[in-house]
């Protein structure tokens, strides 16, 4: 079988399963277990417009993949599709285009974006950002603790993570708010999606400029100071990218873990202030329900083999990660909390593009922190709607909720942020 022209539909040898649908979000447990016993651990699925790509399903797979950076790299450049993508295409964001950052670099390059980002999110003091995530959760539940009522996903879990990283990277306190919203706009991807995106990049621009003029104690300042040359706009995509990947992750991260502890009996206890239960929940959230589903991607260097499948170059592989958790060779149950105080998991990714470890430990700070701060200052907390009522954000790629309504006992605010 020859290989296909380039910008030709890659020719899939077995049945193709569209990357759509409701069952992604509302019963994906279930879908990945068809997917796989349909179509194996490597399945071939369609994107909207009739962009053919792989979905790897298996743990197994998915070690080969994430483990083999030379012939799997994560550079989009080599994507036999461009000719069919058109600019507007809506997962173009989500599947990135080439350009001088680390997410969408490969080999040598991204090593060299990796050098110099990584060890700068290393030198952060973790006993200083456990106090900054506890006085901004204070001061987020503040404004809402008095009402009774509030949506965790709009007033606490998508602000919380952008105040702690516009701390981290040196933004005035007056401009933390303003990126917030500029995020939020940008994540929900409707009509301001645009000009959210351009107001970000010029937030990191100004940021940059400033601290290139005064630098400080900050995350900014302490990638500037690595010796490798790099351009501004190298710069700003990092800070974009480090941002944006710190963002909806950790905030779905920490609502996912909530919901869990208010609709599962196991962790009744959590409420009460249990901090083990918390890890407990934010672990199997990991395993079961992380933040990002489906991550793109990886792209073939040469014609190869995966599994049983013929993967041509320049093919688009999609990182299954929450179907590789719950693949039956690693997990005989989904559920049953049996992977407790196991990380093999790849809720993360795995390998040379992994998020860099320094950033897990920051989001586990954020996310951890904002929990057990809700749970400290609002104990009878609990859901204001059904479970099945809650509704999850509509993507095969993340898996957060749209929103997470609470009802508890109105409290005084504390005041003032330490």
């Amino acid at each position: 079988m020859t290989s296909p022209a380039p910008g030709c539909p890659v020719p899939h040898e077995v049945g193709v399963v569209p990357l759509s649908g409701p069952r992604f979000h509302t019963d994906p447990h279930s879908l990945y277990r068809e997917m796989r016993r349909d179509h194996g651990p490597v399945a071939a699925v369609e994107l909207p417009g009739g962009i053919p790509a792989w979905l790897v399903l298996g743990y197994r797979e998915m070690h080969q993949v994430t483990n083999s950076p030379e012939l799997f790299p994560r550079d989009v450049g080599l994507w036999n599709q461009w000719p069919n993508i058109p600019p507007d295409w809506p997962l173009l964001p989500m599947v990135g285009s080439p350009m001088p950052s680390i997410y969408f670099t490969a080999g040598a390059e991204h090593r060299r974006h990796l050098a110099m980002v990584e060890p700068a999110l290393e030198s952060v003091d973790p006993f200083e950002l456990r106090r900054v995530c506890e006085g901004l959760a204070d001061r987020l539940i503040d404004s809402f603790c008095g009402r009774g009522e509030a949506d965790l996903v709009a007033d606490f879990a998508e602000p919380l993570p952008v105040l702690v990283l516009a701390w981290l990277l040196g933004f005035p306190d007056a401009e933390g708010p303003g990126l917030a919203r500029a995020m939020k706009l940008l994540a929900d991807g409707g009509a301001d999606a645009q000009a959210a995106h351009l107001r970000f990049m010029q937030y990191m621009q100004h940021l940059l400029a400033r601290k290139k003029a005064a630098p400080g104690d900050d995350l900014v300042s302490r990638m500037l100071a690595h010796p490798a040359p790099f351009t501004d706009e190298e710069y700003v995509n990092d800070l974009m990218a480090v941002t944006a990947a710190g963002h909806l992750p950790t905030a779905d991260w920490l609502v996912n873990s909530v919901r869990l502890m208010l609709t599962d009996d196991r962790f009744a206890a959590a409420l009460g202030g249990g901090r083990r239960s918390v890890d407990q929940a934010m672990n199997e959230v990991l395993w079961e329900d992380a933040p990002t589903s489906i991550l793109a991607g990886r792209w073939a260097a040469r014609d190869t083999r995966l599994a049983d499948k013929t993967i041509r170059a320049g093919d688009l592989l999609l990182l299954g990660l929450a179907a590789a958790n719950t693949d039956p060779h690693v997990r005989q149950s989904v559920g049953n909390a049996t992977h407790t105080g196991n990380s093999a998991h790849f809720a993360f990714s795995h390998g040379e593009y992994r998020c860099p470890f320094p950033a897990q430990q920051i989001a586990e700070t954020i996310a951890r922190t904002g929990i057990e701060v809700l749970l400290d200052r609002l104990p009878d907390i609990d859901l204001a709607v059904p479970a099945q009522n809650l509704v999850r954000r509509p993507s095969p790629f993340l898996r957060g909720m749209t929103s997470l309504p609470v009802v508890f006992t109105p409290v005084r605010a504390l005041g003032g942020f330490q």
